[in-house]
């Protein structure tokens, strides 16, 4: 990954766009896009689409915008924060962290309260509901602190960006940002290369909370085919339940998935275009459904023939998400190749 393209990436790693809130960090990947699409533009919820006009088909790359966090739920009268989830906020992370309280008037730092292991009974240690903890902004009342945050407001982890050994980069909210860098990658690398589809690349937003935004994108673009770049877990670290074991590796590249939401004739193109751009894929099973934007994609309109390029990251849902950078280029790689050649696969039906 070059430097421009890895300043992309920290720069929507390190703005906070949690799901109903992802204005500035949807401004951030349009800029960014902008550069090279011939029309950019947004819906009244702020998905925003690139568009690469060329001929027929027409296919989407998407990832979504948005990223797991909490909601200001109440005040207190002695001046402490109460939460709500927004998206599936893994409560047993999120005692004794750092948070900033996304206000009106600017960001507010606070700290998830934990009770000091010397006070606590640790034989009846339990794990807190989100909706048990509180974030201590350092106000003297109520009043103060209702001064500074509204109820509503969104909040997130304050975490850093860190680089691990190999290039691997551990932070919040890798699910989805590594998803719309690589649509927005792959869209500049398909210009690059040409193609005589029309290809757009896609930021949903609310995924988190339903897939929301690719309904709306969904029912609005007419596709001929849709690639969902989401994280998908990376069970190669201790931990991971047995049962639970998908075979994929961190840095042992894109994940294609197979069954329920993900066409076939879909997946054997993109397994195509990887054999002959000579990038390896992993493959997931997901006999059920992918819990990406491919499910809501490919029950939008008439039916979109939909894919879940999967990109492996470990921890997901923490602070703490881990990716190599090696399987993001080599996801935008991949989109490229096979959007370059989306004409030769298409149509995209299934023989019956």
């Amino acid at each position: 990954m070059d430097e421009r393209r890895r300043e992309f990436l920290e720069e929507l790693l390190t703005t906070a766009s949690p799901s109903g809130f992802e204005a500035e960090g949807q401004r951030r990947w349009i800029d960014y896009v902008s550069e090279f699409a011939d029309e950019v533009r947004t819906d009244d919820y702020g998905n925003a689409v690139a568009v690469l006009e060329g001929g027929e088909p027409t296919i989407a790359l998407a990832g979504h915008g948005d990223e797991i966090g909490f909601i200001v739920r109440d005040v207190t009268d002695n001046g402490f924060v109460r939460l709500e989830r927004i998206g599936g906020s893994d409560r047993t992370v999120s005692r004794g962290q750092h948070v900033r309280i996304h206000a009106a008037d600017g960001t507010v730092p606070g700290v998830v309260g934990q009770t000091a292991i010397h006070l606590r009974d640790t034989a009846d240690d339990e794990v807190a509901d989100v909706t048990e903890l509180h974030v201590d902004v350092g106000a003297a009342d109520g009043d103060e602190a209702e001064a500074l945050v509204d109820r509503g407001d969104p909040v997130t982890f304050d975490q850093t960006l860190s680089e691990l050994e190999n290039g691997r980069l551990a932070a919040r909210g890798m699910d989805n940002r590594v998803g719309i860098w690589t649509a927005a990658e792959a869209l500049r690398r398909v210009a690059e290369r040409g193609t005589d589809a029309t290809v757009v690349a896609v930021s949903t937003v609310q995924e988190e909370v339903g897939l929301q935004g690719a309904r709306m994108v969904g029912f609005d673009l007419e596709l001929d085919a849709a690639v969902a770049a989401d994280v998908t877990h990376a069970t190669d670290q201790p931990g991971s339940p047995g049962k639970r074991s998908t075979g994929v590796e961190l840095g042992g590249g894109p994940v294609v998935s197979r069954g329920s939401a993900n066409h076939p004739v879909l997946v054997d193109a993109v397994r195509d275009a990887a054999d002959g751009a000579e990038i390896d894929v992993q493959l997931q099973a997901t006999g059920s459904r992918t819990g990406t934007d491919a499910d809501a994609f490919y029950t939008s309109r008439g039916g979109i023939p939909s894919l879940n390029l999967g990109l492996p990251n470990r921890y997901m849902h923490t602070p703490v998400e881990v990716i190599d950078p090696e399987d993001l280029d080599a996801a935008a790689d991949l989109l490229a190749a096979f959007a370059a050649g989306a004409d030769e696969y298409a149509p995209f039906a299934v023989d019956v």
